[in-house]
C-alpha cells in the first residue's frame, strides 16, 4: 500500500484562502485523514467593543465584500431584540424582499453555476473522468423539456466557464437579482438602510419600487427554473450513472459528513405580522420581547432549529444557543477560560429569562458566545495540535452529548421539511411538506425572452429528504433553495401590494441614536445561503460590550477536536474535513497524477472557493516526492 499525501494551497475562497491535506490509501483511493487549515485572522469582534451597538450592522457587513447583507441582516436581528423594537409590517417585506434577491438569487446562482458547475463542465469532466464524460455522451437529459439540453453532456459543455452559455447567462441574471435588492437596500453588497426596530428606504415612490421590483422577479422566475432542472438532471446522473471505486452511488456517498445528520438552521423571511407583533406584546421591554422570540423565528416563512437524523431535536433558537459553545483547543486563539479571561462585565450565567447557559455545566457555560473572549495566538502548523483560524464550534444537548455543527441550504430544506409546514400568502402556496418530502410552487406567465419556453410555465418541485448530506445532495439542495427564494419573493411582494392597498405603508419604529437599555443582550440568526449566520450582542448604555459571531462557514470548516460525545466521538470535526474523509479519489489518472478533484468538490458544495492556482504536493511512502503541481485548472479564473 502506498499513501498518498496530498497539500491543496491555497483553495483561493471568496471570503479568504483554505489549505487541505489528506492522507489517500492509493490501492483502496480512499482518505485516511485530512484537515483543513484557513490561514487568516479578521479580528471584527476586537474592534466593535465600544461603539454603539448599530454600528455592529455596518461594520460587520465588511466581513465580506459579497455576502455582507447577510452579517447586516444578522447583526439586524440582534439590534432589534437589544433595542427592544421590531419594524412594522412593511418593514419586514421590504427586508424579506431584498435579502431574496441580493443574497440568495444572486448568490446561488454565482456558487452552482460559476464556482461549482466547472467542477462538472466538459473541460474537467472530460480531461480527469473520460468515462464519465463518454457516458454524459450516451444519457439524455430528463428535463429537457425545462431546460432544453438534449443529454447531459450538452449541460457540462456549457458548464464551460467564459464560453459556456450557462455560465454567461449567470452573468447577467445575477445582475437582474442585485438590481432587484438595490431598489430597497440603496446599494450591494453593504446594504445601507437596516436600522434597528426596521429599514430606511425611501418609500416616497413605494408602487413604482414594487412594479420594478416585480418586472425582474418575473424575468428571474423563469431563470430558477431552468437552474434548478439543470442540476436536478446532473444530480440525477450522478445518482444511476456514476460510481465511486466501491460500487457505490456518486450521488449518495460522496463527500458524506456526519452520521447521524446533525442540522442546523435559523430560517429567514420574517412573518410581516408575528415579527411586528411581538414588539406590541413586549410593551418595548427587551426582556419581553426575547422570551417571544422563538414564536417569532418559528412563524418564519423558512423554519429554524436542530435535527438530528429524521428527527428535530429542537425548534426553538432560544433553547438551541443555550447550548451553543466555541472552543480553541485547534485554532489559533487562547483559551479565555483556561487564561481567566471574562468579558468587561463578567461571566454570564443566563440567558435574558433566567435559563441557565451550558445548562448550567461549570466551565462549558464560559464557552458560550456571550462569554467568548478573542484572543489570537498565532502560531505555525501542526495538525497535533492547532493548525487553523477558524474556531471549533459544537453543540451541548440538553441530555448532555455534544455535537458538531453542519449548516448550509440542505440543512434549511432538511428543517423545512421536518416542520411539515405550509407558506401561503393569498392564491400563491410557496411550499409545503409533510415530514418527509417538500415541494416548492412557482407561478407561471414568466416570459424570459434569453430562456426556453419550458421556463415560462408553472412548475412544482419536489425535493425528498436525504438520508445523509453529500456532495450532490447539497448541490441540489441549493438548488432547490433557489426557487424556494423566490417563492418565498412573490409571497412578500404580494403581501406587500396588500399592504400597499390597505394604507399601511410605514416600515419603522421610532428609532433614534442612543435609544437603548441599560444593559440588554441578545442575538440575531438568519439564514443565508451558506448556512446559518449568527450574531450575538451584549451592550451597556449604548455601547457594545462585547459582540461575537460566526459565518456560516464556522462551523462547517470548523477543525477537529475531542470534545464530541457518542455517536459523533469519531467524527468531532467540521464537515468540510468530513466531507473528505468520506470521498473516494475517482480521477482517472495514475496517483502520481492525482489533483484532488472529488475533494475541493466535496468542500465547494458548501462554500465555494474561486481557486485561481492551486499548488498541491503529493507523496509517497518516505516521503519521496512523485510530482509537484505548480497550478490546476479548477475553474473560472484559470480556463
Amino acid at each position: 500500500m502506498s499513501t498518498i499525501k496530498l497539500w491543496i494551497d491555497p483553495i483561493t475562497r471568496i471570503e479568504g484562502h483554505l489549505a487541505l491535506y489528506a492522507e489517500i490509501d492509493s490501492a483502496a483511493r480512499a482518505v485516511s485523514n485530512a484537515h483543513t487549515t484557513v490561514m487568516m485572522f479578521r479580528g471584527f469582534e476586537v474592534f466593535l467593543r465600544g461603539r454603539p451597538p448599530e454600528d455592529a450592522i455596518h461594520i460587520t457587513s465588511r466581513t465580506c465584500g459579497v455576502c455582507g447583507a447577510a452579517h447586516a441582516n444578522a447583526s439586524t436581528r440582534a439590534c432589534d431584540v437589544a433595542a427592544g423594537m421590531t419594524p412594522l409590517p412593511m418593514g419586514n417585506v421590504l427586508r424579506n424582499m431584498a435579502y431574496a434577491m441580493t443574497d440568495y438569487t444572486y448568490d446561488h446562482s454565482i456558487i452552482l453555476n460559476m464556482l461549482e458547475g466547472p467542477d462538472y463542465s466538459e473541460a474537467i469532466v472530460s480531461k480527469l473522468t473520460p468515462s464519465v464524460w463518454q457516458t454524459a455522451q450516451q444519457t439524455p437529459a430528463n428535463y429537457s423539456s425545462i431546460h432544453g439540453y438534449r443529454t447531459i453532456a450538452d449541460i457540462m459543455r456549457d458548464l464551460n466557464p467564459i464560453q459556456g452559455r450557462i455560465w454567461q447567462l449567470t452573468v447577467k441574471h445575477q445582475r437582474i437579482a442585485r438590481e432587484a435588492g438595490v431598489l430597497i437596500y440603496g446599494r450591494h453588497s453593504h446594504p445601507s438602510t437596516l436600522i434597528p426596530g426596521g429599514i430606511s428606504t425611501d418609500i416616497t415612490l413605494l408602487a413604482s419600487l414594487l412594479q420594478e421590483y416585480y418586472t425582474r422577479l418575473s424575468l428571474l422566475t423563469a431563470w430558477v427554473k431552468f437552474v434548478w432542472a439543470i442540476w436536478q438532471d446532473l444530480y440525477e446522473f450522478f445518482r444511476d450513472h456514476v460510481s465511486t471505486p466501491d460500487g457505490q452511488s456518486y450521488a449518495l456517498t460522496q463527500g458524506k459528513t456526519h452520521d447521524p445528520p446533525v442540522l442546523l438552521a435559523s430560517g429567514w423571511s420574517d412573518d410581516p405580522e408575528v415579527y411586528s407583533d411581538i414588539y406590541d406584546e413586549a410593551g418595548g421591554d427587551w426582556v419581553k420581547l426575547y422570551s417571544l422570540l422563538d414564536k417569532a423565528y418559528n412563524a418564519r416563512w423558512e423554519k429554524p432549529g436542530f435535527a438530528i437524523g429524521h428527527e428535530i431535536y429542537s425548534p426553538n433558537p432560544t433553547e438551541i444557543q443555550l447550548g451553543y459553545l466555541e472552543f480553541a483547543d485547534s485554532s489559533f486563539y487562547e483559551d479565555w477560560v483556561k487564561a481567566d479571561v471574562a468579558p468587561p462585565y463578567g461571566w454570564l450565567k443566563e440567558d435574558p429569562l433566567g435559563r441557565p447557559l451550558a445548562y448550567g455545566n461549570d466551565p462549558l457555560f464560559k464557552y458560550h458566545m456571550w462569554n467568548r473572549t478573542t484572543i489570537p495566538k498565532p502560531g505555525a502548523i501542526n495538525f497535533a495540535d492547532k493548525y487553523t483560524w477558524a474556531a471549533e464550534p459544537r453543540l451541548l444537548l440538553k441530555d448532555g452529548r455534544i455535537a458538531p455543527i453542519e449548516t448550509g441550504p440542505i440543512a434549511q430544506l432538511w428543517l423545512d421539511t421536518l416542520h411539515a409546514a405550509t407558506v401561503q400568502v393569498d392564491n400563491h402556496k410557496a411550499w409545503e411538506s409533510n415530514g418527509s418530502q417538500l415541494k416548492v410552487y412557482l407561478p407561471g406567465g414568466t416570459v424570459n425572452p434569453d430562456l426556453p419556453e419550458g421556463t415560462y410555465g408553472e412548475l412544482t418541485i419536489t425535493w425528498n429528504l436525504p438520508n445523509y448530506s453529500t456532495t450532490m445532495e447539497r448541490l441540489l439542495a441549493r438548488a432547490v433553495h433557489l426557487a424556494m427564494a423566490v417563492s418565498l419573493a412573490w409571497a412578500n411582494l404580494l403581501y406587500g401590494l396588500s399592504l400597499v392597498n390597505a394604507g399601511k405603508t410605514q416600515t419603522s419604529r421610532p428609532w433614534s441614536f442612543g435609544r437603548w437599555p441599560s444593559f440588554s443582550y441578545s442575538f440575531g440568526w438568519w439564514q443565508v445561503p451558506r448556512g446559518n449566520c449568527m450574531h450575538w450582542l451584549v451592550q451597556q448604555n449604548g455601547r457594545i460590550a462585547n459582540y461575537q459571531y460566526e459565518a456560516p462557514t464556522t462551523p462547517n470548516v470548523s477543525p477537529q477536536n475531542s470534545r464530541c460525545t457518542d455517536p459523533w466521538k469519531g467524527q468531532c470535526r467540521g464537515p468540510f474535513e468530513m466531507s473528505v474523509v468520506n470521498s473516494k479519489v475517482t480521477e482517472e489518472v495514475p496517483p502520481d497524477q492525482w489533483t484532488g478533484l472529488d475533494f475541493v468538490r466535496a468542500i465547494r458544495s458548501f462554500d465555494p472557493c474561486l481557486a485561481c492556482a492551486v499548488h498541491f504536493e503529493a507523496k509517497g511512502e518516505g516521503g519521496r516526492v512523485y510530482n509537484v503541481i505548480e497550478k490546476v485548472i479548477w475553474n473560472a479564473c484559470s480556463l
